[in-house]
C-alpha cells in the first residue's frame, strides 16, 4: 500500500495515535477557547497569505430571510476565483483529497468552482459554554469507545489524537430536534432512482440543559417513513442510538406495509447495508461517519489547508429540479462551491479480525465546525475506491453548521449515492414537537396501522 499520500502537515500539529495521552486539558489550555482559538477550538486567525480570513462569529441571516424559507445564500455576490478541471489536478494535488483528484481525472467534463473563503460556521452560545466545560472534564473511556464528563458541546475542542477528533464530529451540534422531508438518489449506470422519506430526529447529547449525568448513554433517536415511490411507501424505520455502542448496542426496527409487521433488524451499523440503497451505502457512512469507533485504529495526521465543499447554498435553493442536480456521473458542478479551509486529517485503519469494504479511510474534518467534509476510501489492497463529500451550510436560524447534501462516489464503477435532496420539499423544522416516545417500535406499529 502506498502510504506517501503527500500530506502537508502544519508544523504545530504532530501525528498522534489513540494509544497516547488523551482527554481533558488544563485551565491554561482551555483559556485559549474564545481567545486565540474560536469557542469550538479552531484557530481564530486567518493564514499568513490572507486566503483564509479570521473567524468573526459565523454567518448571519440575510435581512429578507424568514423562518421556513430555504436558506438564502449570504454570499451570493461572491465571484468565482478560479476553476479546477482534470487538467489542473497535478498543480493542485496538495489541496485536493485524493478521491476528488480521481473523480476529476475520470470525468473530464467535471470541474470545481473555487470561491473566496467564508468562515460561516456558528453554534449557540450555550454550546460554546458547554465546550469550555468539556475541555476541562471530558475523557475517552473503554479504549475510545465512549466518553465521560461531556455533554451539549464539543467534547475535545483541543484534540490530542484521532479518536478525539472523530468524536468531535459525531457529537457536534445539529439542533435539538428536526423534522424534515428529503430524497435520496441511487445512481446506477447513469440512471437515478429517487426515494422520498419523511424523517425525524430527537437529539439527546446536544440539547439544551443536557448534562453528563442526564445522558443515560443516549446520543439520539431517529425515525423515517418512505413516502415515494409507491412500491416502498409506508416502509418505516426507527433507531435508538447510544453514545457508547459497545456498552449498549444500537437498536433498529423496520416496519413493512406488506405484512404490517415491525421487525427488529439484526444490525444497522458498521458495514451492514443501508436499506433501499442498492448496496451503495453502508450504515456507517451516514453523515460521513457515524457509530462506534472500535473497529478502526484512528491516527491524527495533523491539520492542513485544503479545497473542500463549503457554503453550499446554491445547491440548497428552493425549486431546483432534482434531475438538474443529480447528473449521470456526478452532482452538477455548476451548483457546487469549494473553498480553502483548514481541516484536521484523520486516518482510520481497520483493526485485525474485522471486515469492511473500506479498510482504510482518510477523513478531512472542518476545524470550525468539526463536520467531516470529505473522505478518501480504500479497499483491502490499498486501492482508492471511493470518495465521500458533505456539502454544508450554516443553518443560521438555529444556528448550526451541517451538510445539506451528501454524496458517496464509487470511483471504479461510476455509480454513486446522494442523500439530502430537499429543494422541492418544506424546509427543515428545527422546532418540531417531538419526544422520545415518538421513537419506538410501538410508535412504528401505531403509525403503520
Amino acid at each position: 500500500m502506498d502510504r506517501k499520500w503527500g500530506l502537508r502537515v502544519l508544523a504545530f500539529a504532530a501525528a498522534l495515535s489513540v494509544t497516547q495521552a488523551h482527554g481533558k486539558v488544563d485551565s491554561t489550555q482551555a483559556a485559549q477557547l474564545g481567545n486565540e482559538l474560536t469557542p469550538l477550538g479552531a484557530e481564530r486567525a486567518g493564514n499568513a497569505e490572507g486566503t483564509i480570513p479570521a473567524w468573526t462569529g459565523g454567518a448571519s441571516a440575510p435581512a429578507h430571510y424568514r423562518s421556513g424559507m430555504h436558506h438564502p445564500d449570504p454570499y451570493a455576490d461572491d465571484a468565482v476565483l478560479y476553476q479546477i478541471s482534470h487538467e489542473h489536478t497535478e498543480q493542485n494535488a496538495s489541496l485536493l483529497p485524493e478521491g476528488l483528484r480521481d473523480l476529476l481525472e475520470r470525468h473530464p467534463e467535471y470541474y470545481l468552482r473555487v470561491f473566496p473563503t467564508r468562515r460561516s460556521a456558528a453554534a449557540p452560545e450555550r454550546v460554546y459554554e458547554a465546550t469550555r466545560q468539556n475541555a476541562l472534564n471530558a475523557e475517552l473511556v473503554e479504549n475510545g469507545n465512549g466518553i465521560t464528563g461531556a455533554a451539549a458541546g464539543i467534547p475535545f475542542p483541543i484534540p490530542q489524537n484521532g479518536t478525539e477528533v472523530i468524536w468531535n464530529h459525531i457529537l457536534h451540534y445539529r439542533g435539538d430536534q428536526n423534522h424534515f422531508i428529503n430524497n435520496q438518489a441511487v445512481v446506477l449506470n447513469g440512471n437515478a432512482n429517487l426515494i422520498k422519506r419523511d424523517r425525524q430526529i430527537y437529539y439527546v447529547y446536544g440539547r439544551e440543559g443536557m448534562t453528563p449525568d442526564k445522558l443515560d448513554n443516549t446520543l439520539l433517536h431517529y425515525k423515517y417513513t418512505v413516502t415515494a415511490p409507491a412500491r416502498l411507501a409506508g416502509t418505516s424505520l426507527v433507531v435508538e442510538d447510544p453514545l457508547d455502542q459497545i456498552f449498549t448496542t444500537r437498536k433498529a426496527w423496520r416496519y413493512s406495509p406488506d405484512n404490517r409487521r415491525v421487525r427488529r433488524l439484526p444490525s444497522l451499523a458498521y458495514d451492514s447495508l443501508q436499506p433501499d440503497t442498492s448496496g451503495l451505502a453502508t450504515a456507517d457512512v451516514v453523515d460521513s461517519y457515524n457509530g462506534a469507533p472500535d473497529r478502526y485504529e484512528w491516527t491524527l495526521a495533523g491539520k492542513r489547508e485544503m479545497l473542500v465543499p463549503y457554503n453550499s447554498y446554491a445547491i440548497h435553493q428552493k425549486g431546483i429540479p432534482y434531475d438538474q442536480i443529480v447528473q449521470a456521473k456526478s452532482l452538477n458542478p455548476e451548483l457546487l462551491r469549494y473553498e480553502l479551509h483548514r481541516v484536521w486529517v484523520v486516518d482510520a485503519n481497520l483493526r485485525y479480525g474485522y471486515t469492511h469494504p473500506y479498510v482504510v479511510r482518510r477523513f478531512y474534518i472542518d476545524e470550525d465546525s468539526w463536520q467531516i467534509l470529505a473522505v478518501d476510501l480504500r479497499d483491502k489492497n490499498g486501492e482508492l475506491i471511493g470518495l465521500q463529500e458533505s456539502h454544508p451550510i450554516n443553518y443560521y436560524d438555529v444556528p448550526m453548521f451541517g451538510s445539506t447534501l451528501e454524496t458517496l462516489y464509487h470511483l471504479k464503477t461510476g455509480n454513486y449515492f446522494v442523500d439530502g435532496l430537499d429543494n422541492n420539499e418544506p424546509m427543515y423544522n428545527f422546532n418540531a414537537t417531538l419526544t422520545p416516545r415518538d421513537f419506538s417500535p410501538q410508535a412504528l406499529r401505531r403509525e403503520g396501522n
